[in-house]
């Protein structure tokens, strides 16, 4: 079982307690309007899936219920950070 940091709790707590949301970083589209469907759905429903480091969107649900990211080896399943939403992550994939 994973031991997940929550930077706003500020402990390590049991995975049980977290949800995973997806991709961390994307941005949403200036103009919604204006973007094709193509794009709309691009934006949607397209994530990318390394093999290795990945920034995930993870929610504290059954603590302070924030959102954060994590930065986690896809292979290993080893979490390298927890950071909150804004922040810059401090490991980066080379």
């Amino acid at each position: 079982m994973l031991q997940i940091y929550c930077p706003h709790c500020r402990e390590y707590r049991e995975e049980e307690e977290f949800h995973v949301a997806g991709q961390a970083h994307i941005a949403r589209p200036e103009n919604p309007d204006a973007c094709s469907d193509e794009e709309w759905g691009k934006y949607l429903f397209f994530r990318s899936n390394p093999k290795g480091l990945h920034h995930e969107l993870w929610l504290h649900m059954a603590g302070c219920r924030k959102y954060f990211n994590v930065t986690r080896d896809t292979v290993t399943y080893v979490i390298h950070e927890s950071y909150k939403i804004g922040e810059r992550p401090e490991v980066t994939a080379s």
